[in-house]
C-alpha cells in the first residue's frame, strides 16, 4: 500500500524559494520548538546525538597521541563546521514529527532515499573541503608564530599562547580567520541541508538560498551564529558530553529557523511507493541472491 512522504516534493522548475524577514523573536521561536522536539523524541535524539561526544573524543584523543596539541582548538571550533551534516537525520525527524508521521529512529536515515541526497552530498563535501581548509590554515598560522618544533608539554603551550608576544598574535589572528571560515560555513549551510530535504532542488538552489537568507537578515543570523558557537562550548567544555543535549536542540532548532526563514510552497507532494520485496527463502540459495528472483514467481 502507498504511503505519502515527504522525501519527494515537487518544486516548480526554475523557481527560487522566496526568502522572509526574520527577527529575534523568530529565533527564541526555533530554540523554543527545537527544545520542544528534543523532548518528544529523546530516546531516538541521545541516539543521534551521542555521535558527536564520541567522535569529538576520537578527535581529541587523537591529536594527543599525534603530539598535534596545537591543533585541539582549531580541531574543536572546526568541529561546527561539520554540524549541519550529522544534524541531517535530526531535521528529517523534525519534519516528520510536524507533519504528523512516525518518528522512529530508522527515520533520521531516511535522507538516504531523498533524490535530492547527490546535492546534500555535494554540500557536504563542500563543507568537509573548507573544514581540511581551516585546519590548514591553522597549522600555517602556529608554524609561522612558533616554527615547526611541537612544545614538550601542555603547560608550555599555554604559557608559549598566554604569556609571549607570538601567542598573543596567534590568537588574535587566528580567532580572526576561524571567524572568516566560521561565517563562510553558515552562509553555507543555515538553511541549504533543510531545503534540501524538504525539495527538489540543487545544490546550488539550496547554497544560493541560503546565502541569500544571511544577507537578508545579517543581524539576526550573526545572533544565531553566536548562539550556536556558544552552546556549543558550553557542550565542549563539559569534556564533550554536554554535545549529546546541545547538538540535538540545535539540530531541531535549525529545522524549525529553516521554516521561519524560506516561505512554503503550496505543490502537494507526491505519493512514496518503496519498493517491496518478495520472500527470499533460504532452500533456494543461491537462486534467491540474483534481483530478478522472486518467491511469489511461479518456478519453471
Amino acid at each position: 500500500m502507498a504511503v505519502t512522504d515527504i522525501l519527494l516534493p515537487a518544486d516548480a522548475a526554475g523557481a527560487l524559494p522566496v526568502v522572509r524577514k526574520i527577527t529575534p523573536d523568530d529565533l527564541k521561536d526555533a530554540l523554543r520548538k527545537g527544545l520542544d522536539d528534543f523532548w518528544a523524541m529523546p530516546t531516538h535524539i541521545l541516539f543521534l546525538g551521542l555521535i558527536y561526544p564520541v567522535v569529538g573524543l576520537i578527535i581529541g584523543r587523537a591529536a594527543f597521541g599525534y603530539d598535534v596539541v596545537p591543533l585541539l582548538y582549531p580541531l574543536a571550533a572546526g568541529f561546527a563546521l561539520l554540524g549541519p551534516i550529522g544534524g541531517i537525520g535530526l531535521y528529517e525527524l523534525s519534519r516528520r514529527r510536524e507533519a504528523g508521521m512516525d518518528t522512529s529512529w530508522k527515520h533520521g536515515l531516511d535522507v538516504f532515499h531523498s533524490p535530492s541526497l547527490p546535492g546534500i552530498a555535494a554540500v557536504g563535501l563542500l563543507l568537509l573541503v573548507l573544514f581540511g581548509l581551516w585546519i590548514g590554515v591553522a597549522e600555517a598560522l602556529y608554524v609561522t608564530a612558533f616554527g615547526y618544533g611541537e612544545p614538550p608539554s601542555l603547560s608550555a603551550f599555554f604559557n608559549d599562547m598566554f604569556g609571549t608576544p607570538q601567542g598573543h598574535w596567534l590568537i588574535v589572528v587566528g580567532n580572526a580567520a576561524g571567524f572568516l571560515f566560521a561565517l563562510l560555513a553558515l552562509m553555507i549551510s543555515v538553511v541549504s541541508f533543510p531545503l534540501l530535504l524538504d525539495r527538489n532542488v540543487g545544490p546550488a538552489v539550496a547554497i544560493l538560498t541560503s546565502v541569500r537568507a544571511v544577507i537578508e537578515n545579517p543581524v539576526t543570523m550573526a545572533l544565531w551564529g553566536l548562539i550556536v558557537a556558544a552552546l556549543l562550548a558550553v557542550g565542549f567544555a563539559t569534556f564533550f558530553i554536554g554535545l549529546a543535549i546541545v547538538v540535538p536542540v540545535l539540530g531541531h532548532a535549525t529545522w524549525h529557523l529553516y521554516r521561519r526563514v524560506v516561505a512554503p510552497i503550496d505543490a502537494p507532494h507526491p505519493l512514496y511507493n518503496p519498493v517491496r520485496k518478495g520472500i527470499r527463502f533460504g532452500a533456494d540459495f543461491p537462486a534467491n541472491l540474483f534481483s530478478s528472483y522472486r518467491a511469489d514467481k511461479p518456478k519453471p
